[in-house]
């Protein structure tokens, strides 16, 4: 791949679309992704209500976007398990995976047959989220929308062979466990906080109250929240940045992006090389998440992480 100047991608006349993947014929609702995604909303629009606000909950939220969406999301279903891209211990491996589900975004195996399957076919009409269909499309879209090319029968021989191998990820989707443990981890949240306020002298009004803001925002807020952050990757960074790479498909570079998402968006270097481990590739392209890949290998949780075929 050559190293190549653009324009920051803000005016890009003439871009091409695509009609909608063919696997969504006839298109019909997702009722399930519908649901779950407006309650969510709806749950997280609580966070406004004075009620439900609290310091220590703002604290929760902002420390679950980095346990939950980065150690969880990008580091585990992204770059550990997706593109192989370090290794660590298998112990390990499963305990980033249930931070991971924390997060309502799937099951192991069917992120990752996904994400493959988005790089097999990278904004050609098989991409299951390509923004070039529409940008709402790529960003969320996709989820509302039944798309029988994303069963698990279609997509887990060919895309996610390794991790359905493991008998804890086909435990996990039996019975939807993965998602028993995402309604376990709104009792915690709401437990704990409610039985420490109570362990700290409050009355049982203000210790429910104190629970109730944990579990909005420690759950509610935060799980909205690396949703989009996710999907912004998806849209925004195959819309609109900067292009080292002369790859095929529309991937960008989106500061804005790759902040926010902690280095994900980076996302024209990712598609260049989509088994490194290090998705900023220049030296202002700070990628939060490969250095906590490399602090896991100081103390010895990471190992084999694999390195950018060019440097600067």
């Amino acid at each position: 791949m050559a190293l190549q100047a653009e324009d920051g991608g803000l005016s890009q006349p003439g871009r091409r679309t695509l009609a909608l993947p063919a696997t969504t014929a006839p298109v019909r609702i997702e009722v399930k992704n519908l649901i779950v995604v407006v309650l969510y909303h709806l749950a997280a629009l609580l966070a406004f209500l004075p009620w439900f606000f609290s310091w220590t909950g703002v604290a929760t939220f902002i420390a679950g976007i980095y346990i939950f969406g980065v150690l969880g999301i990008n580091l585990c279903y992204h770059r550990l398990l997706t593109h192989r891209s370090f290794a660590c211990p298998k112990w390990f491996e499963h305990l980033l995976v249930v931070l991971a589900v924390c997060c309502v975004q799937d099951p192991p195996a069917r992120w990752v047959a996904t994400h493959r399957l988005h790089h097999h076919h990278a904004d050609e009409q098989p991409d299951p989220h390509s923004p070039l269909v529409s940008f709402f499309w790529g960003h969320m879209g996709w989820i509302l929308v039944k798309n029988h090319g994303l069963s698990p029968l279609a997509l887990y021989e060919r895309y996610a062979a390794d991790i359905i191998r493991d008998p804890f990820y086909i435990w996990l989707e039996q019975g939807n466990v993965w998602f028993r443990i995402v309604l376990l981890s709104w009792l915690a949240f709401f437990g704990i906080g409610t039985l420490g306020a109570l362990a700290f002298g409050s009355t049982l009004a203000e210790a429910l109250q104190f629970g109730a803001s944990i579990l909005i925002w420690g759950v509610f807020v935060r799980t909205v929240c690396v949703w989009h952050q996710t999907w912004a990757v998806n849209s925004i960074a195959h819309f609109w940045g900067y292009r080292n790479y002369e790859t095929e498909d529309d991937s960008r570079n989106n500061v804005f992006v790759g902040i926010v998402s902690h280095g994900e968006g980076w996302h024209n270097n990712h598609h260049a090389d989509p088994r490194s481990a290090r998705h900023g590739h220049r030296r202002f392209e700070i990628d939060f998440t490969y250095l906590i890949i490399r602090g896991l290998a100081a103390i010895g949780l990471a190992k084999n992480i694999v390195k950018p075929r060019k440097s600067w």
